[in-house]
């Protein structure tokens, strides 16, 4: 006897549903599983070696400082972190800006990047005496050391996006009338949005290092210094556990910003773009 195709139950999708929880379970468990793991290894090291507190702290006496020191670490990693994404907002800014301004022509590219390749290639830490000289307050001086070396890989990787648009299709619009402002609205910046994803993916951990880097070498401290004094003053004093309770505060910061920017890339990209779309094979 045949079957009517519309009394047919449709195709479940509990397994693909299934698939994908259990996808994302093992990319949140399997992280942690390992960290943990080495945290284990780390503290049986440490009580079956004997090896000295103030040399290797066990994993108890970090967690313990990480407590204990909250009040004066906090405030640090909120300097940190300000000065962090300030630069960041202003590398973003700056890049996106000066890398629409270098493609209006080849001979502006060629006049003006350059000077963007010397800032990249100077070490922060040989131009930071400079910066602190001219710049009216140590807390400006970490924020425009940050910017420098956060603002390069955005703008790079801005100018390579805007340059890598089809050429067929600056055509199609040429031939439509479209003014080049319009080329550069509705075509060339949706295009170079991978390429801006990328640069904000890398420019986000290295605003943080220069951050740090940056402080290291103003070598400023007081009540507004950041983790980079802490770390430092707990050096100088040999408290190795707030030392190291500093260090996972900065870890802790650098994972969060990566992945604040991989989900702000995931939103812009994963509805249309190949690097995120989800393939079978």
């Amino acid at each position: 006897m045949s079957t009517d195709i519309a009394d047919q139950p449709a195709p479940s999708l509990s397994i693909p549903m299934t698939a994908k929880r259990r996808e994302l379970a093992l990319r949140i468990v399997v992280p942690f599983a390992t960290v943990a793991v080495l945290v284990i290894v780390w503290g049986l090291y440490v009580k079956l070696s004997g090896v000295a507190p103030y040399i290797l702290p066990g994993p108890g006496a970090v967690a313990s400082a990480f407590v204990s020191d909250w009040a004066t670490l906090a405030p640090a990693l909120w300097v940190t972190t300000k000065i962090t994404f300030m630069s960041l907002m202003l590398a973003l800014a700056g890049g996106v800006g000066f890398a629409i301004f270098l493609v209006q022509s080849r001979w502006i590219e060629i006049a003006f990047y350059p000077l963007a390749v010397i800032l990249q290639v100077t070490p922060i830490v040989a131009i930071s005496p400079l910066i602190l000289i001219y710049a009216p307050s140590t807390q400006v001086a970490l924020l425009i050391c940050a910017f420098l070396v956060a603002f390069f890989p955005i703008l790079s990787n801005m100018v390579q996006g805007l340059k890598s648009v089809d050429h067929n299709l600056i055509n199609l619009f040429e031939l439509y009338g479209a003014s080049r402002w319009q080329t550069l609205l509705y075509l060339k910046l949706p295009a170079a949005q991978p390429y801006f994803m990328t640069g904000l993916r890398i420019g986000g951990g290295l605003a943080l290092i220069a951050a740090v880097v940056a402080e290291f070498a103003a070598g400023s401290a007081g009540a507004g210094s950041g983790l980079a004094f802490r770390l430092l003053e707990a050096q100088y004093r040999m408290n190795i556990p707030r030392l190291f309770a500093a260090l996972l505060m900065l870890s802790l910061l650098g994972v969060a910003i990566f992945a604040i920017t991989s989900f702000i890339s995931w939103l812009s990209l994963h509805r249309w773009h190949e690097s995120s779309l989800k393939r079978e094979n």
